[in-house]
């Protein structure tokens, strides 16, 4: 059985700004529901306020999301990121056990499959192994990376203006009312 390996891309440099993506495997389009999307909103801002974690800027997508973030002083992002997964992925996998849930039985499917080619997990896996962390060490590729983020729901065609997407930091760029609190840079 062929195992999933992580490519070349870490966090090196546990104190640096980073850019991430946070991918569902499959890219299942499971944050396409509000309730999973308000469950990763809770997480960010606990990770926030409790984990050490400082996040900058952020877009949850129908089946990833998009970070600018770093671990506070004295902290490592790499243990903040995967308690965050770690986490997330628990409590997805108890709200697919919702009746509501339509899709349930196929996604519970995929994502066991998912777990069993990976070597680090027994037996369900809902995020990809790696994050695709690229260090942000510049103003310039800062702006660049966070006018990727706000335009991601703007290229995918769900809104005309990145401030009209609910789950963006965009919002909060724009002044507007926004989800969670970001860290100014």
């Amino acid at each position: 059985m062929n195992k999933e390996k992580a490519t070349s891309y870490h966090i090196k440099d546990e104190t640096a700004m980073y850019f991430l993506t946070f991918t569902v495997v499959g890219w299942i389009d499971i944050f396409s529901r509000k309730v999973y999307r308000d469950l990763i909103i809770d997480n960010l801002d606990y990770c926030r306020r409790n984990k050490w974690l400082e996040l900058f800027a952020y877009v949850i997508m129908t089946n990833h999301m998009h970070l600018i973030a770093r671990a506070k002083e004295g902290y490592n992002l790499s243990e903040i990121i995967r308690d965050n997964k770690k986490f997330t992925s628990k409590e997805i996998k108890k709200l697919l056990d919702d009746p509501i849930e339509s899709r349930r039985e196929w996604m519970k499917v995929l994502f066991a499959r998912a777990g069993e080619w990976n070597r680090n997990n027994v037996d369900y896996q809902f995020w990809k192994q790696n994050n695709q962390p690229i260090e942000l060490y510049s103003n310039h590729i800062i702006d660049q990376k966070i006018d990727y983020i706000h335009n991601n729901p703007v290229k995918a065609g769900f809104v005309s203006n990145p401030e009209d997407y609910i789950y963006s930091s965009a919002r909060n760029f724009a002044g507007i009312d926004y989800l969670i609190e970001i860290d100014e840079i």
